[in-house]
């Protein structure tokens, strides 16, 4: 065979009998002729209809300020930090990331987070009239007026397993009233009514006011929250926040300057609940009322919920006016204020009295109140 190095040539090697195109790269001179060749086939030369893959271009964002929402929040489901407060940011146009910078002085910040995700920020253009807390609340629409995002309803199964839950307040780090919606009408762009909502969650009740008035901050409560990163001996002090777009520096005029110090209300009992006075039959009066917990309070299979303190210790106070007549602590459920003690402390009707958990790491947790008229 009269071929050589670089030649191709077709041999029916398959069982059908079709020809494949090999091409040689050696050959050997003996008593026989060898060959080494390899497959080809001319297909793979043929251009493809493929198209160009073209390198991305984004568009040009100016590196103005963003807007930050802190929030020291009580738990919400179980894996949080206690202590630890969140923020939510959002912007228009967002920068695409956002660096949060910490520091305990105007100076020497480090990096605490990096936020990928705008939040759903918003304002009320409505008030938001105090409401029970164990009841559907019906009352006035709840308008909100988003920055950017959106609101959506869900079904009466997902409202009663936690969707759809906001914070509304002043805009302080820890004034928030947790509240969820079902209903999400859209009025105009960027604008909702609220509907159906349930107020007072995760014990938030305790802290709800006659009315939270229009121009009260918005939160949606999602994964675009993002929780600080905070040392247990730095609760309580005042620390330096700076946020702004990622790709500036933390000294860039586009950055925000906050200065905020955090309680940490994940770690704050939440007021007892069905607080009762009933006369002794001595002239005094019995106090009882039954505790709440912060951890897994909804095990509903549980005899009693989890204690979720070290101890079980409540506080109680006898108010006349703002003025604290007498101060008691005891470890049940129940007080007994003697007549001895009425007539020693001069109390007269009406007055109030005050009962709050005690934790070993917070302190006195939300109050629960109730007025003694007779």
């Amino acid at each position: 065979m009269h071929v050589g190095a670089g030649d191709v040539i077709e041999l029916a090697v398959d069982d059908a009998g079709n020809p494949e195109r090999y091409r040689i790269d050696r050959v050997e001179q003996g008593a026989m002729q060898l060959l080494e060749a390899v497959r080809i086939e001319s297909e793979v030369y043929v251009l493809s209809d493929i198209g160009e893959d073209t390198p991305g271009v984004s568009p040009f964002v100016p590196p103005v300020p963003v807007l930050p929402v802190f929030l020291d929040l009580p738990l919400m489901t179980g894996d949080e930090v206690p202590h630890a407060p969140h923020i939510a940011v959002t912007a228009k146009p967002w920068p695409g990331t956002v660096a949060l910078y910490n520091s305990d002085s105007d100076s020497n910040y480090r990096l605490d987070q990096i936020i990928g995700h705008r939040a759903v920020v918003g304002v009320s253009e409505t008030p938001l009239f105090a409401a029970s807390s164990s009841l559907l609340d019906k009352g006035p629409d709840l308008q909100i007026r988003l920055t950017a995002g959106q609101l959506e309803g869900v079904d009466e199964a997902a409202l009663l397993s936690g969707r759809n839950l906001a914070a509304i307040g002043d805009g302080s780090a820890g004034n928030w009233e947790l509240f969820q919606f079902q209903r999400a009408e859209l009025l105009e762009p960027n604008t909702y009514l609220l509907r159906n909502r349930l107020r007072g969650q995760l014990g938030s009740d305790g802290i709800m006011p006659a009315q939270w008035p229009s121009g009260s901050t918005f939160v949606l409560i999602d994964p675009a929250l993002t929780q600080i990163a905070l040392k247990t001996a730095a609760r309580n002090l005042a620390r330096h926040y700076r946020i702004g777009p990622a790709r500036r520096g933390y000294d860039d005029p586009s950055y925000e300057h906050r200065i905020e110090a955090f309680s940490g209300i994940g770690l704050r009992p939440y007021a007892p609940c069905h607080l009762r006075v009933t006369a002794d039959g001595a002239g005094g009066s019995m106090w009882s009322w039954i505790r709440r917990t912060r951890i897994d309070g909804d095990e509903w299979d549980l005899p009693e919920v989890p204690l979720g303190e070290e101890s079980e210790v409540y506080v109680v106070r006898v108010m006349q006016g703002s003025m604290i007549l007498r101060e008691a602590v005891t470890t049940t459920p129940n007080w007994i204020y003697t007549a001895a003690e009425k007539a020693d402390d001069g109390v007269s009707v009406p007055y109030e009295v005050h009962v709050a958990q005690i934790s070993a790491r917070f302190g006195a947790g939300l109050f629960a109140r109730a007025t003694v008229s007779d």
